[in-house]
């Protein structure tokens, strides 16, 4: 059975998938596959066949994956709970995203008095006016614009709301300060402090000299198994944001501190629970972000002269130095593992006011 253009192209949206069963009568063959393009190529092998594609309980399970429910009761509860469901799963998103998410979707439907029926462009306009009366950062303002164009998406894509407002919903522009870093001096004093071998000094060298030689991010770290590390390559492993893989080098005092860690250190920490985490606590498991945080604070604070930071002024010092050191934009990305050239882009801002400092200083006439 044919369908028009139209149909197909309302179901490959991922919208009004019961008008078009309708409009066909069916759920047609033709209709699966306009609406599993793009998706997991293994869901459209299970309807190879127009027959199966009639099946009650086909529809049943396509109807599931496409998170629609035509019985559905919409409450607050239950959109919340459906939306962070979608995050999770379909996005893929951090638990800290979600979490933060989740909850400037309960602050807008406090907003809305729950009522999910009333929100339009004027009521999201009014919601974020007000969070900007209390005095709320323009970084706050921006992830809560970026949370309520997704939540209306994905309301109307579940036919909770007759059209999309978010769409009419201006971006705000979060700032983006130049972050603090390290020169190259103060992060070398801050990686030649002296070790007496014992295993809490040998983790946390090993762990310091792989954030500065790999700019990965602290929770990239703490998931890094032994099996991660390529001594032969001088490369790691790294399960980024989004799950996506990347091998990221790393150099000779890194490796060094790494098997004086695995070698003298690790065996004495490790107990059943261990597995094959790189990196332990003191009882054993896999070291947490809190720890490393706690390990660069204390380390930078032995340094006189050193502005304080966290794991992420390590990241930024590695990406700066690469910079400084003639790496090429492209191949700091990939390093770091940067979805968008934008985000990287920030670091050539860092070194240029370190150029334009030592133009002050040094020029006759600047």
């Amino acid at each position: 059975m044919d369908h028009d253009p139209d149909q197909r192209s309302v179901v490959r949206q991922g919208r009004d998938l019961d008008q078009c069963a309708v409009a066909g009568q069916d759920l047609k063959l033709g209709m699966y596959t306009a609406v599993m393009e793009g998706r997991d190529p293994d869901k459209r092998d299970q309807y190879a066949a127009p027959a199966e594609a009639s099946d009650p309980t086909k529809r049943a399970d396509m109807r599931e994956y496409l998170r629609v429910d035509e019985n559905a009761v919409v409450d607050r509860d239950g959109v919340v709970a459906d939306f962070g469901r979608y995050l999770r799963l379909e996005r893929d998103l951090s638990s800290h995203t979600v979490r933060a998410y989740l909850s400037d979707v309960n602050a807008l439907l406090d907003h809305l008095d729950g009522q999910l029926e009333v929100l339009d462009i004027a009521t999201l306009r009014e919601w974020l006016a007000e969070q900007h009366g209390a005095g709320k950062s323009r970084a706050t303002l921006a992830r809560r614009t970026a949370c309520a164009r997704t939540f209306t998406a994905y309301c109307h894509r579940r036919g909770w709301l007759p059209t999309n407002p978010g769409l009419l919903l201006g971006s705000a522009k979060a700032p983006r300060p130049l972050p603090a870093v390290l020169d190259q001096q103060q992060a070398q004093a801050v990686l030649d402090a002296p070790s007496e071998g014992e295993p809490k000094e040998l983790r946390d060298q090993a762990l310091l000299e792989l954030l500065y030689a790999t700019g990965v991010r602290v929770s990239e770290l703490c998931s890094l198994d032994v099996d991660d590390v390529d001594r032969e390559r001088h490369v790691i492993r790294v399960l980024g944001k989004g799950r996506k893989e990347r091998s990221v080098p790393f150099g000779l005092p890194a490796l060094r501190a790494l098997d004086r860690w695995c070698i003298h250190g690790r065996p004495l920490w490790m107990r059943a629970g261990s597995g094959s985490a790189l990196f332990l606590g003191v009882r054993g498991g896999r070291i947490d972000a809190g720890t490393v945080r706690r390990v660069v604070h204390a380390r930078l604070a032995q340094v006189e002269g050193v502005p304080d930071m966290g794991p992420h002024g390590l990241r930024h010092t590695a990406a700066t130095h690469l910079l400084e050191g003639g790496a090429d934009l492209r191949s700091v990305q990939e390093l770091l593992g940067h979805a968008s050239l934008n985000t990287t882009q920030i670091y050539t801002h860092v070194s240029i006011e370190r150029l334009r400092a030592a133009y002050r200083q040094a020029h006759p006439r600047a």
